[in-house]
């Protein structure tokens, strides 16, 4: 076999150009993260207005008003006369109604029915934006490399919280409870606010290119991210807290901050028995715990807002100011709550400033770990 042999003076092929793709790591087929990112941003409106509804059920009393878990059927709300009575009928066999509602009208129990009908029907429309979203870009194939088993993933959390939802109603159907088990309302509550999180954090990352996130990274601060990880999950402590609160409506006990029934400790925290029932029932503890768990978590917050002062990036420092903020609103918010009694208004209020703080603390972790690239002049000296 012989080769050609070339003169160092001849020419070369120019035909054939090889050439360079700009931002060659984010190169491949085109994905559809912009649209991607819309539907997450959907599926978080829809959420944060389950939460507000999810408030407002428990508040009116309304979560016990339909005694069966019918996920395709129960779509259906009563359509004629006797339907309505067939429904009321069976609200009358649970203890809520035969120990506290007793002497209920049809109309008094349509009012709750429709609220619960409506929280559950709300599930059901954020299951199905889900479904059609993940099936669409799914067989477009638009989902970006990495995503497919996260998306998936916010959608099988989402059937657990349907599963998790009617074990936590059930509590109530039965023996002399006349409300659901606080524990399983708190189970309720924190994994709504775990789904919330995931969509929040994924907002946050698919809105930024694989190749800015990589050169992001290398510039985060450790340490911040590391306190910011800490400060996520007091939050979620005190999250959950605030739904054991509720669960036994334990606001309403002691309005006087910030001394309790004019003691630095309520009284009677112990007198149930076995001594665990009272971390769960007792409303002076469980009070008492949220209370001293709120004043934990503003210090350490508070402590991280200190910290990232000394951060060079600007965006970092503005997102911890702005959760520091919102954990002064909360805290005022939640010393309202107490004083009022939990009147409905303020302690939805309340809760809604919980969705708000725990996207405030995501976003300023998420910066700890990925700030936005900025010019030199922007940094702090």
């Amino acid at each position: 076999m012989t080769t050609k042999t070339r003169s160092i003076f001849e020419e070369v092929d120019t035909t054939t150009k090889a050439v360079a793709t700009p931002g060659g790591i984010d190169g491949g087929k085109r994905d559809a993260r912009g649209a991607i990112r819309i539907w997450l941003m959907v599926l978080f409106a829809l959420l944060v207005v389950m939460i507000a509804v999810g408030g407002l059920t428990r508040l009116t009393d309304s979560g016990l008003s339909i005694t069966e878990w019918a996920p395709v059927t129960g779509a259906i709300p009563p359509l004629n006369a006797a339907d309505w009575q067939s429904e009321f009928d069976k609200y009358r066999l649970i203890p809520q109604y035969q120990l506290q509602n007793v002497g209920m009208t049809l109309a008094e129990f349509k009012t709750i029915y429709w609220w619960e009908w409506g929280h559950r029907q709300l599930g059901r429309v954020i299951g199905l934006v889900w479904a059609v979203g993940f099936a669409g870009f799914l067989i477009a194939r638009r989902i970006p490399v990495g995503w497919t088993g996260r998306l998936f993933f916010v959608g099988a959390l989402g059937g657990l919280q349907g599963a998790i939802g009617w074990w936590m109603v059930s509590s109530g159907l039965e023996g002399e409870r006349v409300s659901v088990a606080s524990y399983r309302l708190a189970t309720h509550l924190g994994l709504a606010f775990v789904i919330f999180g995931f969509i929040t954090w994924y907002i946050m990352k698919i809105g930024r290119k694989p190749a800015d996130l990589l050169t992001a990274r290398r510039a985060g601060d450790a340490r911040l991210w590391t306190l910011g990880t800490v400060l996520m999950g007091l939050t979620f402590v005190q999250i959950i807290l605030g739904a054991l609160v509720a669960g036994i409506d334990a606001g309403r006990g002691y309005p006087d901050w910030p001394l309790m029934a004019g003691g630095l400790l309520p009284p009677d925290m112990w007198q149930l028995t076995p001594l665990w029932r009272n971390l769960f029932e007792n409303d002076g503890t469980v009070q008492f715990i949220h209370r001293m768990s709120g004043y934990v978590l503003f210090a350490f917050a508070l402590f991280v807002w200190w910290r990232a002062r000394a951060s060079a990036n600007v965006r970092t420092r503005q997102a911890h100011h702005m959760m520091m903020g919102m954990m002064v609103v909360q805290m005022v918010l939640g010393i309202v709550t107490v004083v009022t009694m939990a009147t409905p208004h303020v302690a939805i209020v309340h809760q809604a400033g919980a969705v708000l703080l725990w996207v405030l603390v995501l976003r300023a972790r998420f910066l700890s770990r990925y700030p936005f690239a900025q010019s030199v002049r922007g940094a702090r000296a």
